[in-house]
């Protein structure tokens, strides 16, 4: 599982590690290992062209000292100080000793300032710190404008990206490749900031043993495939769960028939689907296997879990289904048409644990009904902080799909989904992972890991082709990825 700690949480371990060390130890573990990934990008560091853009503080110093390294294996290294008089003045002084030139980036017209950024092979990003927050300032941007075709790498986090949050409230460094120390940093991990930050580095600087419980994790394969459900000897339809659909509508069956094909193909014993016959019919069609009734969800028969709201219109019938499927006392996912109905009566209105799957938009309509106005735009500029806030407010587990889909809870413990692709943007990819995740809270998963293990297969199942994707395409794939997944 990889973790990722917020900065006061960074700076509490530092603190302790610091006590332990001499003077000056872990900034030179940091930028030795900065030194080594950068050496590896460039391929060869003799006679390379390297630019550091240096603010004031620790960011600053890594970033000297990581230059002085390179710089003693025979790279041109140029400093750029935006901030000379605040420069970290231990590494500065070093950096100087091992042949780093310097210059005052103050003063941008300096004739061959320019030329250094526009010729360098590689640009180190040292501008600002994890603690850093808001834009860049206007001198670092028209550095900034000045690279070229160098490789970017940011120093800890792109300057100008939340650590905490991923926000970017203006100009902020793309980086090619990011070096972080420690642990990640969540705002590396969730849009818009994961976006900035390129290929990933994490370099161990032995920050572990002091890290307190991790701000945000992201599953990986062996994660997952330790929470796929799997019968046993034992085991019958029954016992492996049952999942109620409530879902589809004369206006929009093929809702239900991608929920329930889902299902069916994600780890349930049996699927139990309830509406119109006119819902029924191509259901059943599709997944002759499926337990139909045209009974209300709470009279339908034994279930462990209820999917509510794709398709589901929200007329008085579409609202009578809800409200049953809700009382039906046993965990429910609400999606589409069953968020918008939950919006209409607003927080706690459900006696069973729920997980919501809303997107940016539908999380907009949730916070209004609890009283909080929020545009769209904030939700996507700053979504782990949002979906930690709806989950609160409704006392539930919220998977806020989008860019990078990110699963809260109401305790504050919060994942994001690494294997999402554009393409998933597409109708019915949602029914799908309503899908899936419901037959995971029937099968026994906690609504944070259903919500957690659904999103990761729902993304592989996309990336199992090449170009555009269906929702039947993902139906079909999530055998395969399953297979792959819990065969490690």
């Amino acid at each position: 599982m990889r973790a990722a700690h917020e900065v006061e949480q960074v700076r509490g371990a530092e603190a302790a590690l610091l006590a332990e060390l001499p003077e000056g130890a872990l900034m030179r573990r940091a930028a030795n290992g900065l030194a080594g990934i950068c050496a590896r990008l460039l391929g060869r560091v003799y006679g390379a062209r390297i630019a550091l853009l240096v603010g004031s503080g620790d960011n600053g110093g890594d970033a000297l000292y990581a230059g002085g390294m390179l710089a003693r294996r025979g790279a041109r290294v140029d400093a750029l100080l935006l901030a000379p008089d605040r420069a970290h003045a231990a590494a500065l002084g070093w950096a100087k000793a091992a042949g780093v030139r310097v210059w005052d980036a103050r003063e941008p017209d300096r004739p061959g300032l320019g030329e250094l950024l526009g010729r360098a092979d590689l640009v180190l990003d040292g501008i600002v710190g994890i603690g850093g927050r808001g834009a860049l300032r206007p001198p670092a941007i028209e550095l900034l404008g000045r690279v070229r075709d160098a490789i970017v790498v940011a120093v800890d986090v792109p300057s100008g990206v939340d650590a905490d949050t991923g926000r970017v409230e203006g100009a902020a460094v793309r980086a090619d490749v990011t070096v972080t120390f420690g642990t990640y940093k969540p705002g590396l991990l969730v849009d818009p900031g994961a976006a900035y930050a390129g290929v990933r580095h994490l370099v161990d600087i032995g920050l572990a043993p002091q890290l307190p419980e991790p701000a945000l994790t992201v599953l990986q394969h062996a994660d997952v495939a330790r929470l796929l459900p799997a019968p046993t000897g034992e085991s019958d339809k029954y016992s492996r769960g049952v999942l109620g659909v409530a879902a589809g509508s004369p206006r929009y069956p093929g809702a239900a028939v991608l929920v329930v094909g889902a299902a069916v193909r994600g780890g349930v014993g049996a699927v139990r689907c309830t509406g119109p016959a006119d819902v029924l019919g191509p259901v059943l069609a599709a997944w002759p296997e499926t337990l139909a009734s045209t009974a209300a969800p709470a009279r339908a028969g034994r279930v462990q879990a209820w999917v509510v709201g794709p398709g589901l219109d929200t007329d008085p019938d579409a609202e009578a289904r809800w409200a049953s499927a809700l009382g039906a006392g046993v965990p429910v996912l609400v999606d589409a048409d069953g968020l918008t109905l939950l919006a209409r009566a607003g927080p706690g209105t459900w006696p069973a644990p729920a997980l919501l799957t809303p997107h940016a938009g539908e999380a907009v309509r949730l916070f209004a009904a609890a009283g909080i106005e929020v545009t769209r735009e904030r939700i996507e500029a700053d979504r782990l902080t949002h979906a930690r806030r709806l989950a609160e407010l409704y006392a539930c587990v919220v998977l806020l799909k989008g860019g990078t889909t990110v699963i809260a809870a109401p305790d504050g413990r919060a994942r994001v989904n690494p294997t999402g692709t554009p393409w998933l943007a597409t109708a019915g990819s949602g029914d799908v992972l309503s899908g899936l995740a419901g037959a995971l809270l029937a099968a026994g998963l906690s609504a944070l890991d259903a919500g957690s293990v659904a999103a990761y297969l729902h993304g592989l199942a996309a990336r199992t082709r090449p170009g555009p994707v269906t929702a039947p395409d993902l139906v079909r794939a999530l055998p395969r990825v399953w297979a792959d997944v819990a065969g490690g």
